[in-house]
């Protein structure tokens, strides 16, 4: 669960710069991603964070952390929304429709190629059960790269562990809905943190740009 740290939505995303990118730039940023993110959405968040983040440098940590936890609020795969969403916000709706392809389609061809051979795949249990323990290293790998990221003090750790505390507890849809909820109300209420640093900018859009966001991270 990632706290938010500021007032930020679909029209106000703190960006690391004004700086603008183009289609292809997207696409073959995510397609890389496509090819080298393994393991589920929580592992390609923290895929996302390394590469776009941390090394491209595309969007501010803060408003990632919003991003991701906006995206966790609404139904459907994260990652593939957080994908549209950041391709959005560097290209464009061009680099909404790049980012979610280039991310979406290696996978699909694989998994076609996997569904035409998935009866002999099924036969070798060793093969299957050595990817299911490597897609769980993957996996905790991301979990504490963000950890430690979006929890850097006390108080948001505290709130991560109560938060993981209940949805183990009760593994539920709604259970994860109610979390999530309470971990916003929370935020908003104790966890502000004043005006935006002079190192991030808004970017600012209009209403119908700021609907078409919504309805893309609602995919």
């Amino acid at each position: 669960m990632a706290a938010s740290t500021g007032n930020t939505g679909p029209k106000e995303i703190q960006s690391a710069g004004s700086a603008r990118g183009n289609t292809l730039e997207v696409l073959l940023a995510f397609l890389k991603l496509g090819l080298t993110a393994f393991g589920g959405p929580i592992a390609h968040l923290g895929f996302f964070q390394r590469e776009i983040v941390q090394r491209r440098e595309w969007i501010a940590e803060g408003a990632y952390g919003d991003l991701v936890a906006l995206c966790q609020f609404l139904p459907g795969p994260a990652s593939s929304q957080v994908a549209i969403a950041l391709g959005y916000l560097r290209a464009g709706i061009p680099g909404a429709l790049a980012a979610g392809i280039g991310f979406a389609l290696p996978s699909a061809i694989l998994m076609i190629g996997f569904g035409y051979g998935f009866s002999a795949i099924n036969s070798q249990s060793g093969f299957l059960h050595g990817l299911k323990l490597a897609a769980a290293a993957v996996v905790a790998q991301a979990l504490i790269s963000m950890a430690r990221r979006f929890c850097p003090d006390r108080v948001r750790l505290t709130l991560a562990a109560a938060a993981a505390s209940v949805v183990l507890g009760f593994p539920t849809a709604w259970a994860q809905v109610l979390v999530i909820a309470a971990g916003a109300l929370y935020g908003r209420i104790f966890l502000q943190e004043g005006e935006p640093s002079a190192k991030s900018t808004f970017i600012h859009r209009d209403l119908r740009a700021g609907w078409f966001a919504r309805f893309n991270i609602a995919l």
